[in-house]
């Protein structure tokens, strides 16, 4: 940018702002905001109200700690699904992809992130415990780890399946059909399904 063309304070913000996204640099930041608030004006209205709702409206679910518009959320809730078997997984999305497979009947508990020593995310600060004492209700007989295969999900996969197993727990680990390194989210719902369909007691 040029030195004598300063941009205003509010523009800087909203681009820093943007920069927060994942995989968002400051240069697509920034073409953001300009057509943002030269084109679409109302698209950047309605984008500032969504966030704002879904920021007042939304909560962690009571029991498995996703999304939710209410204390127990629609699937925790839904008498339909299977009680024996608990997901984990690292973040909504990666239940959002397992559920687009169709074949996954079972409840969910959601990380919300992983296990990372070197950002100073321990097993403390994400709060495992209330896993542990969600997988030891006395209905779940299985708990199928689908943390990402990355060193930090794996890590964490190793982590909850030592402490569940001296819980008398089954625990499984999804199969290696996800290619290593990569995150559940942007993986194919095939995939996913035969990853849970092949998953591995470990």
């Amino acid at each position: 940018m040029d030195p004598h063309l300063p941009e205003p304070q509010p523009l800087l913000a909203l681009v820093d702002a943007l920069k927060a996204l994942p995989g968002v640099g400051v240069r697509t930041a920034r073409r953001m905001a300009y057509h943002l608030l030269q084109h679409d004006p109302k698209a950047a209205q309605t984008l500032a109200r969504a966030l704002e709702e879904s920021l007042t409206g939304l909560q962690h679910c009571e029991r498995c700690n996703g999304f939710s518009e209410t204390q127990i959320c629609v699937t925790c809730a839904n008498e339909q699904r299977d009680t024996s078997i608990l997901c984990v997984v690292e973040t909504p999305a990666d239940q959002n992809s397992i559920e687009s497979t169709h074949n996954y009947r079972g409840l969910y508990y959601v990380l919300m992130g992983r296990i990372a020593p070197l950002e100073g995310m321990g097993a403390e600060q994400m709060n495992l415990a209330r896993l542990i004492d969600r997988a030891t209700n006395g209905e779940v007989q299985e708990v199928i780890l689908a943390t990402n295969f990355t060193a930090e999900g794996d890590t964490t996969a190793h982590y909850l399946g030592e402490a569940l197993r001296q819980k008398g727990l089954k625990v499984t680990r999804i199969a290696r059909g996800v290619p290593s390194g990569s995150e559940i989210e942007y993986v194919d719902a095939g995939t996913v399904a035969w990853a849970l369909l092949e998953r591995k007691e470990t």
